[in-house]
């Protein structure tokens, strides 16, 4: 089939969605309907990140796209930034663990709408988008690069250095490190284009929050029921909060740390003290500005200990196998995770917000049908 074929099949398929009668939302209590609204409207509007010159710069998101799949950034000449975030898997990999020069103890998530984001990766080592783009081309089991490498990437490739050269002018001298640092900036820039589309679930949102009678037309009855959950006796919203469905901090939600016998994650904890001690953060020399009072006032706990960051739900029917090491493999195990939650795997001393949902067959499956309407038909 044609694209412009499926283009108009897609279109028609979505036609064909609101005309067809949905559940009524008569009945949602004034609450409920407070509670939806507030993980909306979407998308959010555009702010640029104020610690990077480069940020909402088309150039650089042109430069960005190229490094971004530029395997000579790594050691081995082999591996790039799509080796983990492939476009094609929503910007994930599908494995449980990613591997890069070697095996990671972490799965790959999603970079759709990291713009947003305060703290970067599973335990928010970085502070900025453009520092956690630099981290794994630096980092010796992922990428493995120098800014020794990049930099000569930059000046010796024609096509890198033309699209560097694009740029706006910089202060800095453009030593090895400053060159890296603006390769991790464009790359930054062209993460910042990567927003999530709009779903079922933001048509319902929208349509209730324009009292629309017809707000639910389309939407399948069960995942209106699996959303009533979700905003009520599942208290989900709790953490998977706002449009984004995250809060963006760090939660214990039962998951283990052990990585083998010996070794294990440590989670939040570890990532402070690695954010802490590198100097591509928010307060060192090749910040651009923005608050960096977060970043300052930021002191490990010992509750910090195997936390990991609340990821979007936006999208996530497309980004399994789930978790921050990936051990659980579907949505349906997901909700089972936290249905039958082993509460005496959680802190003594952390927020304790994750409680068992004890949930019958036929809710389980009313919020997975629910969790599927977060992602782009």
């Amino acid at each position: 089939m044609s694209i412009a074929r499926r283009r108009l099949a897609a279109a028609l398929g979505a036609l064909v969605l609101l005309l067809l009668p949905g559940p009524a939302t008569a009945d949602l209590s004034p609450e409920e309907r407070t509670r939806i609204l507030r993980h909306g409207p979407w998308p959010p509007p555009w702010r640029p990140d104020g610690g990077n010159r480069l940020s909402g710069d088309p150039a650089a998101a042109a430069l960005g796209r190229a490094l971004f799949f530029e395997p000579r950034l790594s050691a081995d000449g082999a591996v790039s930034c799509a080796t983990c975030h492939r476009p094609e898997l929503a910007w994930t990999d599908g494995r449980t663990r990613s591997v890069g020069l070697a095996p990671m103890d972490r799965n790959a998530p999603s970079l759709l709408d990291a713009r947003g984001r305060r703290w970067l990766g599973w335990d928010g080592a970085s502070d900025s988008l453009w520092a956690a783009s630099l981290r794994p081309i630096l980092e010796p089991g992922e990428m493995g690069g120098t800014p020794g490498r990049v930099a000569a990437l930059l000046r010796e490739d024609e096509h890198l250095s033309a699209l560097h050269r694009a740029l706006p002018a910089r202060a800095a001298p453009e030593d090895e490190t400053g060159l890296a640092v603006d390769a991790a900036k464009a790359l930054a820039a062209f993460q910042e284009t990567l927003v999530s589309r709009r779903t079922r679930f933001d048509r319902l949102r929208d349509g209730l929050a324009a009292g629309r009678p017809d707000a639910a037309a389309g939407y399948p009855a069960d995942a209106l029921r699996g959303l009533r959950l979700f905003v009520g006796r599942g208290n989900c919203s709790l953490c998977h909060a706002g449009a984004a469905f995250s809060h963006g901090e760090f939660e214990d939600v039962g998951v283990g740390y052990f990585l083998e016998r010996g070794r294990v994650d440590p989670g939040r904890i570890g990532g402070i003290d690695r954010l802490r001690a590198s100097p591509f953060t928010r307060l060192g020399r090749w910040n651009d500005g923005g608050d960096a009072r977060p970043t300052r006032h930021l002191v490990a706990r010992h509750r910090d200990f195997g936390l990991f960051r609340v990821p979007s739900l936006r999208g996530v029917a497309a980004t399994a196998p789930y978790m921050h090491d990936g051990r659980i493999p579907t949505l349906e195990a997901v909700v089972r995770h936290y249905s039958e939650i082993d509460e005496e795997r959680l802190h003594a001393d952390g927020s304790r917000l994750v409680r068992p949902l004890r949930l019958s067959a036929g809710e389980q499956a009313d919020l997975v049908a629910f969790l599927r309407t977060l992602t782009p038909e």
